[in-house]
């Protein structure tokens, strides 16, 4: 087997292939060499570029036997030499040419001119004739009988073919809507660049009200943006249809921005701990002490160890009303739209109407006092220092029936938290435990802790807790482990809250301090890193506190309850020996 080295001197370009025949291996004589090294020299490098066996170079030379040369010494004799040396090296009848790269394929001469086109017009009219999925098929059979440059051909036709700009297609057929819809998925940087792209997009993002359905969806999805847009009353603009009344695009546009900022803001002020601080003073009559409450936009209600809940007008910071019947301090409590429950160290738990006050219930079970609660979708969870979890049935305010009590713990059941999968419950006796919501049977334990807990949180699969170890924890709770311990605070971690950013925590030492809940669960984060603010304002224990992305409401032993706010924070507020950040509103009641 011998091999043919071309070199085109004038290209730089080296080749080298083989001619396989259906009996064997050819040997070119030196003589045939020189003639085909002349004609592929004297052709279109393009025509033969690629070709990687002469399989390929043969059918591309035989595509040129018609082309005269374009040399003028060759004039008279190319062509007939051209059409000599392919005659010498086509296959016979039953030679066939296998090519490096496809199928075999056979030698086949161009018909006629004239018989060509008849051929092709027929083929086309059958092809017309067939069905997408049959012409389909048809294409991807013809194509894969072809050779490799065709396959390029090809690629070249069809490229510009499949970059088409369909968002400016659409509209021109009617299908505003569809462009519309494709680009109300891009983020707030690709909206700007595609504003940019042309004079069609630009018309369809502003048409289509895009910066406004890209805010709509940012206040749907976080509560962020969902409590800007209600504090600074954008939503009366959000959420409609065109009507004269809604702003144009443009509006949206300039609005985001404004939104980041904000955002920005606000997430700068918890980093540095600025914040607007006011305070109310329970002033309660027989004992000090402000054991729980809850928030809302219009309220706070506070349980109070003086054995009365108090009801405080969120804005104006005056009480509305005041709530008796126990004859224990209000240890807990959980209001809806409908009713406030509240447990009590009297050992009963009582219902109360929501706006009127009204008592509706009063459960008696525990035998001791009712250190925390919690309902939900039907069902509430109460614990007590007897060492008891009663989980009970809430048809309706008055109609709430004991379904079982779960029993375990070895002292008292200070907090408990739920959902559909677990119930969570953390005691003195230092473990959590956790228990099927739907059986309400045991499932496992964690431990870790080395004293006892005090509080915790649970949502989705994290819990975290605090305990009279002075420490924090994060745990796994379909595994049970203990993801990260917290450090800092002197003494008791009293409350405990999460969201998806911070861990919010209470102490008995009165400080509140602020952590970063994602660099607490990453193990790579240095401990150092993980408490990002420290805030001392109450004279007394910190008993519990509940916050959101703009503030954070806290109650203590010394009978206050502070509003902490990151939102509205004053520059020029200031107060004697108190930091500059910070404005104060003293309210006695």
């Amino acid at each position: 087997m011998t091999s043919l080295h071309l070199r085109a001197a004038d290209a730089g370009l080296g080749f080298h292939f083989q001619s396989e025949f259906s009996g064997g291996i050819v040997n070119m004589e030196p003589e045939m060499e020189d003639k085909t090294l002349e004609l592929m020299c004297s052709v279109p490098r393009s025509l033969w570029l690629g070709c990687s066996s002469v399989a390929e170079s043969l059918c591309a030379l035989r595509c040129l036997q018609s082309i005269p040369s374009t040399r003028a010494h060759n004039q008279n004799t190319s062509g007939m030499e051209s059409q000599n040396l392919v005659d010498d090296l086509s296959p016979k009848k039953n030679t066939v040419l296998k090519l490096s790269n496809g199928p075999v394929v056979g030698s086949r001469k161009r018909p006629s001119e004239g018989n060509y086109e008849k051929e092709k017009e027929h083929c086309i009219a059958l092809f017309d004739q067939w069905s997408e999925a049959d012409q389909v098929e048809f294409v991807e059979r013809l194509i894969s009988r072809m050779c490799h440059y065709q396959h390029g051909h090809i690629n070249s036709y069809l490229k510009p073919m499949l970059q088409r700009d369909f968002i400016t297609a659409l509209p021109a057929q009617g299908l505003d809507h569809i462009a519309e819809n494709i680009l109300s998925f891009l983020d707030a940087r690709s909206l700007c660049s595609a504003e940019l792209v042309c004079k069609e997009w630009q018309r369809v993002i502003s048409e289509g009200m895009l910066w406004k359905k890209l805010i709509e969806r940012m206040v749907r999805t976080d509560p962020l943006w969902k409590g800007l847009s209600e504090r600074h009353q954008w939503e009366k603009y959000l959420f409609k249809n065109r009507t004269s009344e809604v702003p144009p695009n443009s509006y949206y546009h300039s609005l985001y921005p404004k939104i980041i900022q904000d955002i920005e803001t606000i997430e700068a002020n918890w980093r540095c701990g600025r914040h607007n601080l006011q305070r109310i003073q329970c002033r309660s009559e027989n004992s000090k002490g402000v054991y729980c409450l809850q928030y809302d936009d219009d309220k706070i209600i506070s349980g109070l160890r003086d054995n009365s809940i108090k009801i405080w007008d969120k804005q104006s910071l005056e009480c509305l009303k005041i709530l008796t019947g126990h004859t224990g301090s209000v240890l807990c409590l959980q209001y809806d739209e409908r009713v406030i429950v509240t447990g009590s160290s009297d050992s009963t738990v009582r219902v109360w109407e929501v706006t009127t006050g009204e008592v509706l219930n009063t459960l008696i079970h525990h035998n001791e006092a009712v250190l925390h609660l919690r309902f939900a979708n039907g069902l509430m969870v109460t614990c007590s220092k007897d060492r008891s979890i009663a989980v009970w049935d809430m048809a309706s305010p008055t109609d709430i029936s004991l379904r079982r009590v779960l029993v375990g713990h070895r002292a008292a059941v200070n907090v408990v938290d739920f959902d559909d999968k677990y119930i969570v419950s953390a005691s003195g006796d230092r473990t959590i435990k956790v228990w099927s919501t739907s059986t309400c049977e045991f499932v496992r334990t964690l431990n870790g802790h080395k004293r006892g807990i005090a509080c915790l949180q649970y949502r989705d699969r994290l819990v975290v807790s605090g305990s009279s170890d002075n420490t924090i924890r994060l745990w796994d709770i379909e595994c049970g482990a203990c993801l990260r311990v917290l450090e800092g605070h002197e003494e008791l971690v009293r409350c405990i809250r999460f969201d998806n950013k911070r861990i919010v925590s209470g102490a008995y030492d009165g400080k509140i301090k602020v952590w970063d809940l994602q660099a607490a669960l990453d193990p790579r984060a240095p401990a150092s890193t993980l408490c990002l603010r420290t805030l001392v304002e109450h004279s007394g224990r910190v008993f519990r506190l509940q916050f959101d992305e703009f503030q954070i409401i806290s109650s203590s032993h010394d009978d206050t309850i502070l509003i902490w706010d990151f939102l509205n924070v004053s520059t020029n507020g200031q107060s004697e020996g108190r930091s500059p950040s910070r404005t104060y509103t003293y309210i006695s009641r």
